[in-house]
């Protein structure tokens, strides 16, 4: 890559570190430009992967205090989301470049979508807060969606920790607080065991996703000083629509 290429992906690992931290869905922002800078779907969606560990290792550390009092369900969906998170990592794999090219629109679209809905998924959350109703057999029956979700996770993982954050709270009862806590540690467990895996694969652009890493974190900072000055809700419809615009570019171009 060029200087201005290695800049860009740079400024792209800081400024989804920031949304990340303030919004979620950064991937939709260093995804694109890694392809857009020439690197293969998949390569490009490996690397994605392994530069975001630091990110997400750093949340979960954050609210490491609302987790310890989860133990048990911590030893009930970690093991569920490693497996998910190495599932999801394989069949990326056994995925051919052209069919993965095919399928990023869709892929992109879902994430912005998911994106879109976190409000009302939090809204959700907190009214159900008021109604406990959650049996112990429904927490364990939870590990099927949690499954699913971590496969979600491996293959692709933008929008994962909404989607996670749903599936934890319609089977447990909780405050939002616990929940969100549970669900980093959660979306850390898929996103390391995945990036573990497909570390394997020989297909990491290590110098690229060493400095997407350093971008990340130097972003996640950012973010967290500017919490209380930037609406979550604003970026959040700002990188909804860069992710629709990304996707229609995807289908034009087949």
């Amino acid at each position: 890559m060029s200087g201005i290429e290695w800049a860009l992906v740079a400024l792209a690992a800081l400024a989804a570190g920031a949304v990340n931290a303030l919004a979620g869905g950064g991937t939709l922002i260093t995804f694109p430009l890694l392809t857009a800078v020439g690197l293969p779907a998949i390569e490009a969606n490996i690397t994605n992967t392994v530069a975001l560990c630091p990110g997400y290792f750093a949340a979960t550390l954050a609210q490491a205090g609302d987790l310890r009092s989860q133990r048990r369900r911590l030893w009930l969906y970690l093991p569920t989301a490693i497996l998910g998170g190495i599932v999801g990592g394989a069949l990326l794999l056994h995925t051919g470049e052209r069919t993965f090219r095919a399928l990023v629109p869709y892929l992109i679209l879902f994430a912005a979508l998911l994106l879109a809905g976190q409000d009302w998924v939090r809204a959700w959350l907190l009214r159900r807060a008021n109604h406990p109703d959650s049996a112990r057999w429904l927490e364990t029956l939870g590990v099927v969606p949690a499954f699913l979700a971590a496969v979600y996770g491996g293959y692709f993982g933008a929008g994962v920790s909404v989607i996670v954050l749903a599936v934890l709270g319609l089977v447990l009862d909780d405050s939002l607080t616990r929940l969100n806590a549970l669900k980093q540690g959660v979306a850390f467990a898929i996103n390391t065991a995945a990036a573990l895996f497909l570390a394997l694969s020989g297909r990491v652009d290590w110098p690229v996703a060493l400095a997407m890493a350093v971008g990340a974190l130097v972003g996640g900072a950012l973010g967290g000083k500017l919490a209380g000055r930037i609406q979550p809700a604003l970026l959040r419809g700002i990188v909804v629509g860069v992710g629709v615009v990304v996707a229609g570019i995807y289908w034009v171009r087949g």
